[in-house]
């Protein structure tokens, strides 16, 4: 057995994360000062019934390549009355289906081109004569070096394969509750699901992940990432906490059934994609567990909103209640 230096691959699978984490923060700014009051109107024009808006949240998380930001977007408009409860109900239910696309990117392994992107924006940042093209470079430039971060990460945990030790730990993450637990308290340490799932499919591309865990450990990521929303609806208006609350009770939901059915599940993608490689099972997977969540969730939005209303109604319709009372 070949002798594994622990320090170095911590260190350098460290270092891809940071990278990749920085990246990925870069883009989603980037990518918001290109869109400017554009991306607000957007959002405003286009979420005026449910479908559309889950349409608006999936198409403006692709592009931001964030959940989390959509969310917390949708958030501080609610807050400031630029869109309803409702509306933001259908950016989140879409954002979360937005947010595996990168997914489907990141199982394509393409960090060994990144340079590519990066080479071009980072001429655009150093030689475009206007801001809106050395933006538009950063865009570029921060899209390669997120998949550079993915890269560095693959090949830190490469070494890996000859280590018994890691081989059967990832075996324990099986264990729906053990995979989905892993995936939590990662998300919620790095405060971003793309980074774990991204994780995910670079362990499978090195052949040390498998199927049921890394479906698991997704499921725990889609958990994790509510924390950063919940945390922006701290001295928000009550329609701004009933947002927050919605996607965590949205996506709680979604996890229970999907970690008590996760066997079924497995072996429908098993079957639906038997020749896939494994690191494009997983996307597959977070897609469709995505998907199937918020066709669940479809029947039962309006019930849903009228109980968040009646546990936390607004105060206005508060103070006129009890002003009927008296």
């Amino acid at each position: 057995m070949e002798q594994i230096d622990g320090l170095k691959i911590v260190l350098v699978l460290l270092g891809g994360l940071v990278v990749f984490l920085y990246a990925l923060h870069q883009l989603s700014e980037s990518v918001r000062k290109v869109a400017g009051e554009r991306l607000k109107n957007f959002l405003a024009k286009f979420t005026q019934n449910l479908i559309t808006a889950i349409i608006t949240g999936i198409i403006v998380t692709i592009l931001l390549d964030s959940s989390s930001a959509v969310i917390i977007m949708a958030i501080a408009f609610v807050s400031s009355g630029m869109l309803t409860f409702r509306q933001a109900v259908g950016i989140v239910m879409g954002a979360n289906i937005g947010t595996t696309i990168s997914t489907q990117i990141i199982a394509f392994d393409i960090g060994e081109w990144s340079a590519i992107p990066m080479i071009i924006g980072f001429a655009l940042i150093m030689f475009a004569k206007t801001e809106n093209r050395k933006v538009k470079g950063k865009v570029l430039f921060s899209m390669g070096l997120l998949f550079f971060g993915l890269y560095v990460m693959g090949e830190a945990v490469r070494p890996l394969k000859n280590s018994d030790y890691f081989v059967e730990w990832i075996a324990t993450m099986e264990t729906p509750w053990k995979g989905s637990f892993a995936g939590l308290i990662t998300t919620l340490v790095l405060q971003s699901s793309s980074a774990t799932v991204g994780m995910v499919v670079k362990l499978s591309h090195e052949g040390l992940m498998t199927l049921p865990a890394g479906i698991a450990i997704m499921m725990g990521a889609e958990l994790g990432t509510c924390s950063d929303t919940l945390i922006a609806t701290f001295k928000q208006s009550r329609q701004a906490i009933k947002t927050g609350l919605f996607h965590l009770f949205f996506n709680l939901t979604s996890i229970i059934i999907g970690l008590v059915f996760i066997g079924a599940f497995t072996q429908l993608i098993s079957r639906i994609w038997p020749d896939a490689a494994l690191a494009h099972q997983i996307a597959h997977a977070h897609v469709l567990f995505n998907v199937m969540g918020v066709l669940l969730f479809l029947p039962f939005i309006s019930i849903v909103i009228k109980l968040l209303d009646k546990w936390l109604p607004d105060q206005a319709s508060e103070a006129a209640a009890t002003a009927t009372v008296e």
